[in-house]
């Protein structure tokens, strides 16, 4: 019970909403009366999340006694594992181009979003390197570091590690389909049991923070080509 208390704690869920809450009763808004996403909000929620989680994920492992440099790292070298990372960086995005050609060839009604609203905040150079930041630290960095804890304690008290990547794999994709649509929801959710099983092969999470934080990288790159 405490190992699902701590999942469900660390799930992204309750500190985003917690954050969300307390920006809103100050006044600060996620949208611009245009529609728009507002860059300084998601900013700051992305950073402040992540802070806030990695706490509590660090608290959790002191308090059982465990080591974070065991669950996150392994026995492994950090650097080997960085130079094996990059080549997922491509493994991950072959998996998303697939994921989204074949949906738009067998399944066009799953393209719920027609355009990323991520998209539309990254509009100048000064924006893409400040998003180039947070998608490696709020995305490659917090994300990888909460897929290790969270398969950590579905491997040793919650049903196995297979049974953790299945579990987080539909919560990370479901955490995409508001803003991102039913297509970039289903590539999340694979793209997250990828990492996820990168993890519990090498019991470390250099490769997937490494493969995250590249393939986040190409799709600011991607945005930017047009605009140029």
């Amino acid at each position: 019970m405490v190992a699902l208390l701590e999942v469900l704690l660390c799930s992204d869920y309750p500190t985003q909403f917690a954050l969300g809450a307390t920006f809103a009763a100050i006044g600060f808004r996620p949208f611009a009366p245009n529609g728009r996403l507002v860059v300084s909000y998601v900013v700051a929620l992305s950073l402040a999340d992540t802070a806030l989680l990695l706490g509590l994920i660090l608290f959790f492992l002191r308090a059982h006694g465990e080591r974070a440099r065991d669950v996150f790292l392994g026995t492994r070298s950090v650097a080997r594992e960085a130079i094996l990372g990059v080549p997922l960086i491509f493994v991950a995005l072959g998996i998303a181009v697939s994921v989204l050609l074949l949906v738009q060839r067998f399944a066009p009604s799953l393209h719920t979003v027609e355009r990323n609203p991520f998209q539309e905040l990254i509009r100048t150079p000064r924006e893409a390197a400040l998003f180039a930041v947070v998608v490696t630290i709020a995305g490659g960095v917090r994300e990888e570091i909460q897929r290790a804890f969270l398969l950590h304690r579905f491997d040793v008290w919650l049903g196995g590690g297979t049974f953790g990547v299945l579990i987080t794999s539909v919560a990370f994709g479901a955490g995409h389909f508001e803003l991102q649509g039913g297509d970039a929801a289903i590539a999340t959710g694979l793209l997250g049991a990828f990492w996820g099983v990168v993890y519990l092969r090498r019991r470390s999470a250099i490769q997937p923070i490494v493969s995250h934080s590249g393939f986040n990288l190409l799709q600011i790159v991607q945005y930017m080509v047009p605009r140029s």
